[in-house]
Formats: C-alpha cells, structure tokens, sequence
C-alpha cells in the first residue's frame, strides 16, 4: 500500500488551493450573503483545466486519475460547497456519466466541450414527489418518430439556471418502474426547456439550484443515453460518481472547520490561558482531525477502485456517510469552540454549518446509505456487474 500522493496530485492540490486563497475566501461572504453564484469561478476553473480533470485528453480533459478528481473538490470546498458542487455535477454526475454511457457521437458533441469547460453539464433525477424513490419519478418520455418527447419536471436540480447540457431521466415505459426510466441529453436551447432557481436555502446560499421544467420537450433520438429502460442503472452508478466526489468534500469543509478552530483556540483565552489548553476544547479538535484522516482514507480508496476499475459503489456509500456526517460533526463542533461569536457571520464557521447539512441529504440520505451498508454486511445486496464501467486509470489513448 502506498498512501503518499504523487508529485501531479500534489501540485494540483497546491494549484486549487492558492486558487481558493486569492479567488474564492475573499469574496464568499458577500457572495453567501445575497445568493450570488459567481460564474467567473467556473470560467477560471476552466481556464486551469479543472472542469475535466479526470477526463481522458482525446475527450478534451486533463487525463488525471480520479483522485485528483476528489482532491480537487476537497479544496474546493474548503473555500465553499458552492463551487464542490459545481464541479461535483458538471464533472462527477454529467461528464464521467457520459464517459462511462455515451457513445462516440456524445462524447464528441457533449463530452469534450464539457471537460474543457466551454459548456456547462447538469444532471436531473430529483422530482417534487420523487427523492430517494426514485422509480417514483414522473417524468416521461414518448417515442414520436425521430425524437423523444419529454414532460415533467426536476428540483433541486444544482446549476439549473448555468446549464448547458442536462441529462435527464424519464419514463419511457410508465408501467415498468425501475426497469421503464431511460436517460437524455437535453439542451437548454431545445423548445420547452424553462428553469427558476429556488430561493431561501438554509446554506450553499452562494451556489445555484433549482427546478427545471419540460414541457413537450422534442430530443432527437440521437440523445438517449445508453438504451430504453437503461436509465436506473446509469443513474446509480452517475450517483456512484457524484457520492465519490461530495465525500472529497466534506474532507475540505473539515479541513476548514479545523483550521478555523486552531486559529481561534489560540488567539482566545479564557481563565488565564488560550482555550485550546482546556481539556474539552481538545477533544473536539481530536475528533476533527481523526476524522479528516478516516474521510480521507475512505475517499482514497474508493478513488483507487475507480482508478482499477472495479465497482465501487459500497465503498463509495460508506465514504459519503461517514465523511459527510463527520463534516456536520466538525462544523457544529467549530461554532461551538467559537463561542458566541460563532453564531455570527464574524467568523466563517456559521456559514460551514449550514452548508455541512445539505450533503447529510442528497445524494442519498444518511438513512438511505445506513440500510445500504447494512445490506451489504448481512448479505442482502451485492452489484452485479454493469454493462459499461468507467474506464480504469490510466486511459487507453
């Protein structure tokens, strides 16, 4: 087992950083504090090659494993969810979606202005009346010809409002509930295709999401993803990608949780001495920094499954659960080692706590990835192989 990174890792995670110190803590207040997402991030994040970083180079990316992927979006997010979860949908959810589903014809169309950031990827499952059921959506898609023709509607649907590109699941068979979704490329430009972004989040305020609408939507039949009745499976492993890369951030939110709380352990003192000398204060630290260490650990090696290839999806639910409750954990921890003044935007720890809860929710629930590892333990669930994996690390040129 080797657990060191490798210089390219490295240097990405000194590049992201410095990028996040100049570009993002800077500006995340005001940005947080009137729900303003900065699309020039996006633009910049292009500009350094990150939107596709794990993207093969003939699809227009970087080629770089996907831990660098993880590494990015843990640095990411220690300057704000907001731009993780960019790079989380444009990246892990759309384009690795279409990396491991699409055929050449959409991964030349899509797929390689997506990873070099010229256009914007989205990625819509969620419905009002359909979350963690997701044989419940109500979306369908009818075959009219040539084209699909789509109706229904998404929510929280991150990027809605930026988007370029969305892949969308639909019903093509109603009766048939799993086995009867399939999956769509669908173009903000296409007739019928409306969003509106959802107001008044208790966090990621400086992020975009909404509700995207599709009303006799026409999707040439060029678009569907993989085949009809295809779409659940592809959803769960895009989500396979998506989990992976929300678990590299909650690391980032600790990291930044914890190096808040030693700044402040050291410049407060309370009875004569620095708080961070009380034996309480320690422990909360303590669990800070074991926990940055045991996310990190099941990040990574997730990560290493897709690099071989292999399924991941248990490794990647167990990631997800434990990093992303370890991360409220801290940020709740933070704003208690701040006192009164963590209850206010003075320090930046209010807003971490009220990012760290999304993360607990979507993606799949802390309750959804609890019976999930259960089920694997007693037996119950085991993955049956896919017809199309993600390409194993390095690429094949």
């Amino acid at each position: 087992m080797n657990f060191s990174l490798t210089e390219e890792q490295e240097a990405v995670r000194k590049m992201v950083r410095k990028f996040v110190d100049r570009e993002i803590i800077p500006y995340i207040q005001e940005w947080d504090a009137k729900s303003h997402f900065e699309t020039g991030i996006l633009k910049r994040l292009a500009e350094l090659n990150l939107m596709g970083v794990c993207i093969p180079e003939k699809y227009g990316g970087m080629g770089m494993d996907y831990n660098t992927l993880a590494i990015v979006c843990d640095e990411l997010e220690r300057g704000d969810t907001a731009f993780r979860t960019a790079v989380s949908v444009h990246t892990a959810l759309n384009s690795m979606t279409l990396l491991q589903w699409g055929n050449e014809y959409q991964k030349e169309k899509y797929l390689i202005p997506q990873a070099q950031g010229q256009k914007i990827g989205a990625f819509g499952l969620t419905e009002p009346n359909a979350g963690s059921d997701v044989g419940a959506i109500q979306t369908t898609a009818r075959r009219e010809g040539d084209v699909y023709v789509l109706n229904g509607s998404k929510t929280w649907i991150s990027l809605c409002d930026v988007a370029d590109h969305f892949l969308i699941f639909a019903k093509t068979d109603p009766s048939k509930k799993h086995d009867g979704i399939s999956c769509f490329i669908v173009e903000r430009t296409f007739s019928g295709v409306t969003t509106k972004a959802i107001k008044g989040k208790l966090g990621i305020r400086a992020g975009n999401t909404g509700e995207v609408f599709l009303e006799e939507v026409r999707v040439p039949k060029e678009n569907l993803v993989g085949e009809e009745g295809e779409g659940f499976k592809i959803a769960m492993s895009a989500l396979d990608n998506g989990r992976f890369t929300v678990a590299a951030g909650a690391c980032g939110l600790i990291q930044a949780c914890l190096e808040a709380s030693l700044k402040y352990c050291h410049e407060r003192k309370t009875f004569g001495k620095e708080i961070g000398k009380h034996q309480l204060v320690q422990q909360m630290i303590a669990k800070m920094s074991a926990n940055l260490e045991i996310s990190r650990l099941l990040v990574y090696r997730a990560g290493w499954l897709k690099n071989q290839g292999k399924r991941n999806t248990r490794e990647t639910s167990l990631a997800k659960w434990f990093a992303c409750d370890a991360a409220f954990e801290a940020a709740s921890d933070a704003v208690q080692i701040h006192g009164a003044y963590g209850y206010s935007n003075e320090y930046p720890v209010e807003r971490y706590l009220r990012n760290a809860k999304a993360p607990v929710i979507y993606e799949g629930t802390r309750e959804i990835h609890t019976i999930m590892q259960a089920e694997y333990a007693l037996g119950y669930r085991k993955d049956k192989p896919l017809r199309k994996m993600l390409p194993s690390w390095p690429f094949a040129e």
